[in-house]
């Protein structure tokens, strides 16, 4: 079902989040308090607007709480940030995700209702950091403080042997979610399927038991 989305702040955050989204077919409305950054995407989303976020007025004119999703992607400026996010819960946004310039910030945001906060650059720094320090990780994805989903290239001691066969959920307490195999990808792999060498592994469960697994199994 489409859904009706606010980003309000068009950096490159925000401007990638609606341009995405209304690649996607979504209603789109575009915010911001540069004329630049909204001409520029007018011709994107479905409504772009000039306006300053932290007038409650503002807000309420546009209809702000008929949205379903609201992302603050409000740049350098903290207390904009935090003032909009702020008036978007009073007003009975349902959902809310906003953008965090650092923990503190983050904190102050989760503290005064925000449902998601967003904290690009610390996430994808995680991100590279795990896919350049192993050869065998190909990509990483943060779910949680504590849980991941990681690509795994299958190697010699994976490769020909059954998921059953090597009995990984149970030894090690991590999942395989899908397998890529060239241009193909199984999901939901059945038990009794045959991992090849090269095949590329879905893996998803706590950090602690894919680094056990990593370490023992692939790089062992």
């Amino acid at each position: 079902m489409k859904k009706d989305f606010a980003v309000i702040g068009l950096g490159r955050f925000g401007g990638s989040i609606c341009r995405r989204l209304s690649e996607l077919g979504m209603e789109v409305l575009a915010m911001d308090n540069n004329e630049e950054r909204v001409n520029e995407y007018a011709s994107i989303a479905s409504h772009a607007i000039l306006g300053d976020s932290t007038d409650e007025a503002v807000l309420k004119e546009i209809g702000i709480r008929n949205f379903d999703h609201v992302i603050v992607a409000i740049g350098d400026n903290i207390q904009a940030s935090i003032l909009t996010t702020l008036i978007l819960k009073e007003l009975g946004v349902k959902h809310v995700t906003a953008k965090a310039l650092n923990d503190y910030h983050e904190k102050v945001l989760l503290k005064i209702g925000a449902d998601v906060v967003a904290h690009p650059e610390r996430d994808m720094g995680i991100r590279i950091a795990n896919n350049i320090s192993t050869s065998t990780v190909l990509d990483y994805l943060e779910l949680s403080d504590e849980h991941s989903i990681v690509e795994i290239v299958a190697n010699e001691r994976l490769g020909g042997n059954t998921i059953i066969g090597l009995n990984i959920r149970a030894r090690y307490g991590i999942n395989i979610v899908a397998i890529k195999r060239g241009s193909d990808i199984i999901v939901s792999p059945l038990a009794s399927e045959k991992i090849w060498l090269g095949d590329i592994l879905i893996v998803i469960g706590a950090d602690t038991d894919i680094e056990r697994f990593r370490k023992k199994v692939i790089e062992d």
